[in-house]
């Protein structure tokens, strides 16, 4: 019987390991899901609202045993808990915004002896793909909305956090949710794919690599699903020379380095206005040396271990590129554990970088970060657009309409402003080029993950 292993990047250890279904599980998780849409559907949205609050109460319940449970899995420390504060929020958030979301929308021109509107139908079977790097955060964006939408879910958890689908299943249960309504399944890459391309799933959200992405799109040509696919990143931040210095350090070096950089919007590059430049710099590299690296079930170990060994080589080879194209190393600062071939990696602070090198173009997705002087804002927002990619864009002045100016020339799915590394759920969440297509969260996140069906009704006297 094939299996899915879950190694540990603690110590290498297999941590849990679960059968992958057989196929004729998969085609009855299928088959229950499309029997219980139909009754789904039929329930009011509050009713579904209730159930969503419900599991998250029985999810955040379990929070002792997912922290260590999280750092086991992916590698985070201790100290920064669960996910459940961003879960919190966005699923309070959707539940407060459902009922409005989720109305018919009248005809904007109202006609006597006529009732005309657009109801917001559910999908039908909606299939959710989920990533190891924000495990319980990632899986909930679609979840929660695709449930309070009237459609049924089938979860499909990274290989890397096994378990979270299991959280999940658990919380649901919990809840009293119907049986089919939600369900988490263990499949192989082959088996996603043959179930995508079976025509049997009406949409599927993907969260994960430029290739896998294209691997789903591959498999869904021709059944006519939609898709939402939030693939990679190199999100930039621009430090202007009027920026507050000290809070634009401390939170471009969290946005950079929290959870080892493994986060969907992290800072992976960092262009700085040459006035305050050599400041900039000086600050960002004493905030780095606060990170800690070591065992994450050590409370005060600050950056554990990366998800694999073969991420942390990955940046090894940039900074090495780096180094052998003319980049200088701040920290270059190795424990006993970083090493080839370890998925221990500590922090690097790389500067007289430039767009030659392929740490300042290709997605990083790990704790390593170039720093760039720039001139002027031609120069930057040329920089920034040097990317395939294009998630969030950071922007660190005191100047909002100056920022609000440069925003709207940069090619990406989110601006901020003097923050980064966020995900607010009033807001959609998407992105351009090779960070894929759809959005989540916020009403539009609701449209997304409905149907249009229009009413045209002549009253007849």
């Amino acid at each position: 019987m094939e299996t899915i292993k879950l190694k540990s990047p603690i110590d290498g250890s297999i941590y849990a390991e679960r059968p992958v279904a057989e196929d004729k599980a998969v085609n009855a998780a299928v088959e229950r899901a499309r029997a219980a849409q139909v009754d789904w559907a039929r329930t009011s949205i509050d009713e579904r609202c209730k159930y969503m609050l419900a599991m998250l109460e029985a999810l955040v319940g379990m929070t002792d045993e997912i922290v260590p449970e999280l750092a086991h899995m992916m590698g985070r420390p201790v100290r920064y808990g669960g996910e459940f504060g961003g879960v919190k929020e966005r699923v309070a958030y959707m539940v407060e915004i459902a009922e409005q979301a989720l109305k018919p929308v009248m005809a904007s021109n109202p006609k006597d002896g006529f009732r005309r509107y657009v109801k917001k139908e559910p999908l039908g079977v909606v299939m959710v793909v989920a990533p190891w790097n924000y495990p319980y955060l990632t899986a909930v964006n679609t979840i929660v909305p695709a449930l309070i939408a009237g459609s049924t879910v089938i979860l499909k958890h990274a290989a890397q956090t096994l378990l979270v689908g299991e959280r999940f299943a658990q919380a649901f249960e919990k809840a009293g949710l119907p049986k089919g309504v939600f369900q988490n399944i263990v499949l192989n890459h082959g088996q996603t794919e043959k179930l995508l391309g079976s025509g049997k799933i009406d949409h599927v959200n993907f969260t994960g690599s430029v290739a896998g992405g294209r691997a789903i799109e591959k498999a869904a040509a021709g059944t006519f699903m939609t898709l939402g696919l939030e693939l990679g990143g190199k999100d930039p931040a621009y430090v202007l020379a009027d920026a507050k210095l000290d809070h634009a350090v401390a939170n471009l070096v969290e946005g950079a380095f929290f959870n080892s950089g493994q986060c969907c919007c992290g800072i992976e590059r960092v262009y700085v206005h040459e006035k305050v430049y050599d400041q900039f710099v000086e600050g960002f590299v004493a905030e780095t040396k606060n990170y800690a690296l070591g065992n994450p079930l050590d409370p005060a170990t600050t950056m554990g271990p990366m998800a694999q060994a073969r991420f942390a080589d990955f940046i090894r080879e940039q900074k090495a590129e780096a180094l052998r194209k003319g980049a200088v190393a701040h920290m270059n600062t190795k424990t006993e554990n970083d090493k080839e071939g370890s998925p221990y990696l500590s922090a690097e602070v790389l500067t007289n970088v430039d767009h030659q090198m392929s740490v300042m173009r290709e997605e990083s997705f790990g704790p390593i970060v170039g720093i760039m002087k720039v001139r002027n804002d031609e120069e930057a927002i040329a920089l920034m657009n040097d990317s395939p990619y294009g998630l969030t864009a950071s922007i660190w002045t005191r100047d909002t309409e100056h920022a609000v100016a440069i925003g709207d020339r940069v090619e990406t799915g989110t601006v901020f402003m003097n923050r980064c590394d966020y995900l607010d759920p009033a807001l959609v969440w998407t992105g351009v080029k090779d960070t894929g297509k759809g959005a989540a969260l916020s009403q539009i996140g609701y449209d997304n993950l409905t149907r249009p069906k229009s009413y045209h009704l002549r009253e007849v006297i």
